[in-house]
């Protein structure tokens, strides 16, 4: 082999083993990839980290921005969505308050100056429903015939007012007058003393009598302005009197003078109530004069024949 061919043969293993290099380094390279470069791979993570975190900061600002009593949305019987409210648990469930009914009372007088001496009213309805009670446990006449007085509550209370003991009654109590219009008109003078009933007379109907006038006295209100005949003469002084009786609606005003004092009556539904305070013996009735609007006078006791004008 000449020097020219060996110098050959030397380029020609030269280029084979340079391009045996160069296949082995592409092999190395497919088995064991090259590492990605470092920047890069960093610059991607911090990207994705800040679009993971404004995701969650829109979705905790909507949260918020949701009011108390949100909305859910619940699977409906169809298959479908609907919407369901949450209540908040915080709430206290709200209750509609019922006023408590008010217990049935007699009806009060149209003035308070029927209520006298310090007698609320509450204490005049306790006297008639104890004489009202009163009248239930007593059987009157020897058959036995009682008649029903009534609850309470069907009576209008037009006077309240001291009562004074004597011979015939000893101690002292309070009176309390009440009337009722329905079934048929009925009053009721009620005396009670010590807490309890002690006594109670009653007139039901009315007291009408033919010729009668526009103004009437209770027949039996005598015991509210007059001591005991066992007493003539020795009366107990201060003493508390009053009259009632029933007026026509032509009626306007009624007086009643009694011992040289006049008192101005009050008119209750149909009824005349007065009242006052005796500090001297007497022996005539009260006098009772009843006007009309224009100040008239359409009724004198003393005119009246069926009025007893002197005391027993």
């Amino acid at each position: 082999m000449n020097e020219e061919q060996k110098q050959q043969g030397t380029g020609t293993d030269g280029d084979f083993e340079e391009q045996l290099r160069e296949l082995l380094a592409e092999d190395a390279n497919t088995i064991r990839p090259a590492p990605a470069p470092y920047p890069a791979v960093r610059r991607r993570g911090t990207i994705e980290r800040r679009r993971r975190v404004a995701t969650t900061g829109a979705a905790l600002v909507t949260l918020a921005a949701m009011p108390v009593g949100a909305y859910a949305l619940a699977d409906g019987d169809a298959g479908g969505n609907t919407v369901a409210s949450i209540p908040s648990v915080s709430a206290t469930p709200r209750t509609s308050a019922t006023p408590s009914a008010s217990p049935a009372r007699p009806a009060r007088p149209v003035t308070e100056d029927q209520l006298l001496d310090g007698i609320t009213f509450g204490q005049a309805v306790d006297g008639l429903k104890k004489c009202l009670a009163y009248d239930q446990s007593h059987t009157r006449g020897p058959s036995g015939f009682r008649t029903d007085l009534g609850a309470a509550e069907e009576y209008r209370i037009i006077l309240a007012m001291n009562s004074t003991g004597d011979s015939n009654a000893p101690g002292d109590g309070m009176y309390v007058v009440a009337v009722k219009e329905q079934p048929k008109q009925t009053r009721l003078i009620c005396n009670v003393k010590d807490g309890e009933a002690n006594g109670l007379n009653s007139s039901v109907g009315s007291d009408d009598v033919p010729g009668a006038g526009p103004v009437m006295a209770d027949i039996n209100g005598g015991k509210l302005y007059q001591q005991s005949v066992l007493d003539r003469g020795n009366w107990k002084l201060p003493f508390r009197w009053g009259v009632i009786g029933t007026v026509e609606p032509s009626v306007a005003r009624v007086t009643v003078s009694y011992g040289g004092a006049t008192s101005q009556a009050a008119l209750d539904h149909g009824w005349f109530v007065a009242s006052g305070v005796l500090n001297q013996q007497v022996t005539a009735a009260p006098r009772i004069k009843g006007y009309d609007a224009d100040s008239k006078l359409v009724y004198d006791s003393d005119e009246d024949s069926n009025y007893e004008k002197r005391l027993p």
